[in-house]
């Protein structure tokens, strides 16, 4: 069986770097590519990649993964901001290539996406949710794709339960204390020297609580994660929101 072609845009940041060598380790994978985030991509044709692995920045995200669709290249993204009108307008471009797929994933870690799992399923029995989630200061959007997320699957699980909204008597809040409000749920964004990526989810109901917590320490956390996506993109078409539709969940 042919190895899969790998490339990697955005190689030298924190990520792209350790997904380079995990990539260039993993067995059935190739890696044939590895692209700053300025390089161009016309490379990528020459060098008949499988799969690009997208990990550069918000602003340049959203152009790289139009051209690698309209190339017909399964992708892999690691990179945030990919808001409601942005996931939209790609959908609108794959539907030009019904071959081709995308993976959005707001967070490789296994332990993140179990934790979105948990809070999910745990959403219908609790009468309050919160998530908050923190970041390393060098992180340029807020909140976190992953704290984004979340919010959407814990309020989707309550809006499918019956549940009314979360109860809050706040009246007065000038300088945003709550937070970000998505899709009814508040999210709050943390900016802490010597920490990577950190989220908990607050769930209670009168006497009691939940609290899921999850931790990834260093980048090394993604790897596997990565790894999992790029091996199975080519079974996928269109888009595929979240790294938990390649998991038995």
């Amino acid at each position: 069986m042919n190895a899969i072609r790998v490339a990697v845009i955005g190689a030298q940041g924190r990520m792209g770097a350790q997904a380079v060598d995990a990539i260039g380790e993993a067995e059935g994978l190739k890696l044939v590519a590895a692209l700053g985030s300025s390089d161009s991509l016309e490379i990528l044709r020459e060098r008949n990649v499988d799969v690009a692995v997208e990990l550069t920045v918000p602003k340049s995200t959203e152009d790289n993964v139009r051209w690698l669709v309209e190339h017909d290249i399964d992708t892999v993204v690691g990179t945030t901001g990919w808001d409601n009108e942005r996931l939209a307008r790609l959908e609108e471009t794959l539907r030009s290539h019904p071959k081709t797929g995308v993976l959005i994933a707001p967070n490789f870690s296994i332990g993140a996406v179990l934790a979105m799992r948990f809070a999910e399923l745990a959403a219908p029995y609790f009468d309050s949710a919160e998530v908050v989630e923190i970041h390393h200061t060098r992180k340029l959007d807020a909140p976190s794709g992953t704290a984004n997320h979340t919010a959407q699957r814990i309020a989707a699980a309550r809006s499918a339960a019956g549940l009314p909204q979360v109860p809050d008597s706040t009246e007065s809040d000038p300088h945003g204390a709550r937070g970000a409000v998505i899709d009814g749920i508040h999210v709050h964004a943390i900016r802490q020297q010597g920490m990577n990526a950190h989220e908990e989810i607050h769930l209670g109901s009168s006497g009691e609580a939940l609290t899921i917590r999850t931790d990834s320490h260093s980048t090394s956390a993604f790897m596997p994660g990565i790894v999992t996506a790029v091996r199975s993109i080519s079974e996928y078409t269109g888009l595929v929101h979240g790294l938990e539709n390649m998991l038995d969940l």
